[in-house]
């Protein structure tokens, strides 16, 4: 199961971490951007090529440090379909490195257009009788708040695959609790999606104890994480939120079992973007990159102990 190969690569690296990949061009280090630029001029295939180098710096950087990657679909989708294409390319390039990659693409549709997601970002699609791979992601996030037909899908290609998933649950952003935390008979919505989540991916559990269907739960709200970590045993967590949204170590620490399993935390700017804190020219932006996720995970290593 897939969650068993994340967990393996934790313990591997002790390190409950995965660096976002989602850069804007602003925060793209100048020496890139201009060589890109002079190559293909101030174009979306300029601008993409950016993006590749950046990308392909940052994962040479952290390969030996980090377990996983996450690129978020939204600042490749906006540069067309040559960011696509980068996005396609990153997943495997950083496979090839041994990353585990979680496509953050947050897709929430029911029946075949759900099918169709799964087959493009997990499975395969088949050209004239031949199956073939698209974006071939080890884990992708959904949002399944239109109900069980929105993830069902998901979890079918999952299963034939040996990939898993992250649904939201409790996310991080300060709204959040508009709607998942309004009640819902004698539970709050976040609850039953964690339920639903938990019940959907049940019946086969990894060597771990998780099913393939995991949770989006936030940072930010440490007390329902620890909540949601005592009422969903068997279900894997993301934890987005820590850092620049204000999640803290100390916070993120609940989501963990006590074997320190079960859980996989997000940055995205403080190691993307730490070298606009060096007072240097970007050059120095893979080891600036390197110097946050280890920062990242010590600090995280202070409150939660991998076994």
């Amino acid at each position: 199961m897939s969650f068993d190969h994340l967990q393996d690569l934790i313990r591997a690296k002790n390190n409950p971490t995965v660096a976002g990949l989602d850069p804007r061009q602003e925060q793209i280090p100048p020496h890139l951007r201009k060589a890109a630029y002079d190559q293909y001029g101030r174009t979306l295939e300029g601008a993409a090529e950016a993006v590749w180098q950046f990308n392909k710096g940052l994962i040479d950087a952290l390969a030996d440090i980090v377990p996983a990657v996450k690129p978020q679909s939204a600042y490749y989708e906006r540069l067309g379909w040559r960011g696509m294409e980068v996005m396609e390319r990153t997943i495997s390039y950083a496979q090839k490195k041994g990353l585990f990659v979680i496509a953050d693409i947050k897709r929430g549709d029911i029946g075949s257009t759900a099918q169709a997601y799964s087959e493009g970002w997990l499975g395969k699609v088949t050209v004239d009788g031949k199956p073939l791979s698209a974006f071939c992601a080890d884990c992708v996030t959904v949002n399944g708040y239109m109900g069980s037909d929105s993830i069902r899908p998901f979890l079918d290609t999952c299963r034939q695959e040996d990939k898993c998933l992250f649904v939201l649950v409790k996310t991080s952003n300060p709204g959040s609790g508009e709607l998942q935390n309004l009640t819902a008979d004698d539970r709050l919505v976040y609850q039953v999606m964690g339920d639903l989540t938990q019940h959907l991916g049940g019946g086969i559990e990894g060597n771990y104890g998780f099913t393939c269907a995991g949770a989006v739960v936030g940072a930010t709200y440490p007390s329902e994480i620890k909540e949601l970590r005592q009422r969903l045993k068997h279900t894997f967590f993301l934890v987005p939120g820590y850092g620049a949204q204000g999640g803290t170590a100390e916070d993120v620490q609940y989501a963990f079992n006590r074997q320190g399993h079960g859980a996989i935390v997000n940055a995205s700017r403080s190691i993307m973007c730490a070298w606009q804190k060096t007072g240097g020219d970007g050059t120095d932006y893979q080891e600036a990159s390197r110097r946050a996720a280890l920062a990242m995970k010590d600090d995280i290593c202070r409150y939660v102990t991998i076994v």
